[in-house]
């Protein structure tokens, strides 16, 4: 292997008698400068040096090839994540897009979405009704085993055990059919949120209640990227005001505090509890290489994170997050 190791006050003299030599380039070259400043040619890259960025010289000494410099498993680590971001930022936009399609093909107008949500809530009221015809039931059947203990009790007589465990049982139906009550009543209240939701969208599609002539294609985008906590930059100057700002964003929705702070990605710790909710923030190039920043936002993977994930509070720091971009940015 022929290697040379140059100072930078000598380099042009001695890269200019490297390319006088026609035996130098008789192989490709390559040259990379190290961690201390030092300039190295050679044919071959050795393995303590493959990690440097370096240039594939051609027989004119001519640049044809760069393999940039190897990255650390910290940033393999970032980039993996901004990776999984964009990833679902991608399949948001693509499971609004689904849903707005589905809104459109189903329903004709409002009215139709007002008759669909009146026959949902009327359907789960019965749903609820049966819940509370069997409380009613067991409640009455416990009623008649406490008055038979009470019974054997007054005439000194011992409850038998089978009858004690019969009450038990029934005492745990009854807490049971409670918890039953309970979810009807959640899921009817979703069902009504997310219809009223729904229907707000419609609106937004069908420009119910707009005049087409006034809807701008701005207003249009800005509507679309509130959905999914999107915010997209003008220019590059713009974007660099706007990711100073979410540091003020994320220090007023997140509950969790910053895991991660670099020049394109704000993380939050995972969260810990049922309540917590942590925030990334992405800055992400789209197809056209415009800059844009996304909102990700996590719960913790129960059946309450899951609840909190799709309530309408997260809606609410979604669609807030370009507005609040735009108000501190003065834009």
């Amino acid at each position: 292997m022929q290697k040379y190791i140059f100072s930078v006050s000598i380099f042009l003299a001695c890269f200019l008698m490297l390319c006088s030599n026609p035996s130098v380039f008789a192989k490709k070259m390559y040259r990379w400068v190290d961690e201390h400043g030092e300039t190295t040619f050679s044919d071959q890259v050795p393995p303590e040096d493959a990690q440097y960025r370096r240039e594939s010289l051609n027989q004119k000494a001519r640049v044809v090839e760069v393999t940039e410099q190897a990255k650390t498993k910290e940033q393999q680590a970032m980039d993996n994540r901004l990776t999984d971001l964009k990833k679902a930022q991608e399949k948001i936009i693509a499971q609004q897009a689904a849903n707005d399609k589905v809104l459109i093909s189903t329903f004709r107008n409002i009215e139709d979405m007002q008759a669909s949500l009146y026959a949902k809530m009327q359907a789960l009221d019965t749903q609820r009704n049966v819940a509370q015809g069997n409380l009613k039931r067991v409640e009455n059947q416990l009623e008649t085993q406490q008055k038979k203990a009470a019974e054997l009790e007054r005439n000194g007589k011992k409850v038998p055990p089978f009858l004690l465990n019969d009450i038990k049982q029934t005492e745990a139906q009854i807490q049971e059919a409670y918890a039953e009550i309970n979810r009807h009543i959640e899921k009817k209240n979703r069902a009504k949120a997310q219809f009223e939701t729904d229907i707000e969208r419609f609106k937004f599609l069908t420009q119910e209640t707009k005049n087409l002539s006034t809807v701008d294609d701005k207003t249009t985008d800005n509507q679309a990227a509130d959905q999914i906590g999107l915010y997209v930059c003008d220019t590059a100057v713009l974007c660099t005001k706007a990711w100073l700002s979410v540091h003020d964003f994320f220090k007023i929705y997140a509950t969790t505090p910053i895991d991660t702070d670099t020049d394109n990605l704000i993380m939050g710790r995972a969260p810990a509890i049922d309540s917590d909710l942590s925030l990334s923030i992405s800055k992400i190039q789209d197809g056209n290489k415009k800059q844009q920043l996304f909102l990700d936002i996590r719960c913790r993977e129960s059946s309450l994170g899951t609840e909190l994930c799709d309530s309408q509070k997260v809606r609410d720091i979604r669609s807030a997050f370009r507005p609040f971009i735009e108000a501190t940015t003065g834009k």
